[in-house]
């Protein structure tokens, strides 16, 4: 992203990941508004420690040069159908969620016939969307940041269909003392979700790169729902 200038961010979610990124994200510069499905006036305590203005979702989409959709997979259908209806194409939208069926989400029915999870995204709020940020842990992303050139520097996979958008978040994961790997398209995506190789493995680019290649599209069943789902993270159902 261009530091030369005011770049508004928006972050929609304000969970470990939204937290994360809007502390890093001010730190760098950026002017950042952060939203969720509970309203600005939830989000006092954490724009007070982060630095990033508390706002409400629609806020957060507008007149902003990049998004962050950062919540649960299962409250994605839940959004305001028009959340995106006026945020222009170019403007990239980064979705960082991971689908969790036994231990948070329950079953999405298109996700469960082989759809990409971020495929399904994009199908569900009507805008292409840039994967990225789904394989580390927040505290990671937080701490573990260095400089360009540093030995061992985490790596992380951004996919995505929009050259220009995915370049924006590559710069970005830069900026932030990641080396970006540029995972393809983002039917590609899959390669980086949850049980992948690449996920929560704190690889350099080398070993991001010999991850994704690695990586089997077949789910596994931990990670298909069950009659059951969902149950919790300490008890999978």
């Amino acid at each position: 992203m261009d530091r030369r200038r005011d770049v508004k961010i928006g972050i929609i979610g304000a969970g470990q990941i939204g937290g994360a990124l809007a502390h890093r994200l001010v730190a760098l510069g950026h002017h950042v508004l952060i939203a969720n499905s509970r309203g600005a006036d939830t989000l006092h305590d954490l724009a007070a420690e982060t630095g990033a203005i508390a706002v409400e979702r629609s806020d957060a989409v507008r007149e902003v040069d990049l998004i962050v959709l950062t919540i649960t997979m299962n409250q994605v259908a839940s959004l305001p159908s028009d959340l995106f209806a006026h945020v222009p194409a170019s403007t990239p939208v980064i979705d960082t969620n991971n689908y969790y069926p036994r231990e948070r989400d329950g079953a999405i029915e298109g996700i469960e016939q082989g759809m990409v999870e971020s495929r399904w995204v994009e199908s569900q709020i009507g805008h292409p969307v840039i994967k990225a940020f789904n394989n580390i842990y927040a505290k990671h992303l937080l701490e573990l940041g260095q400089p360009k050139g540093a030995p061992g520097r985490i790596a992380l996979p951004v996919a995505g269909d929009d050259d220009a958008a995915k370049v924006k978040v590559l710069t970005l994961i830069d900026a932030l003392g990641f080396d970006p790997v540029d995972a393809g398209g983002l039917d590609q995506s899959w390669r980086q979700q949850p049980g992948s190789p690449v996920y929560v493995n704190d690889f350099d680019a080398s070993g991001v790169e010999t991850a994704l290649a690695a990586a089997q599209k077949d789910r596994t069943p931990q990670w298909h729902a069950t009659a059951h789902s969902p149950g919790t993270f300490a008890e999978p159902a």
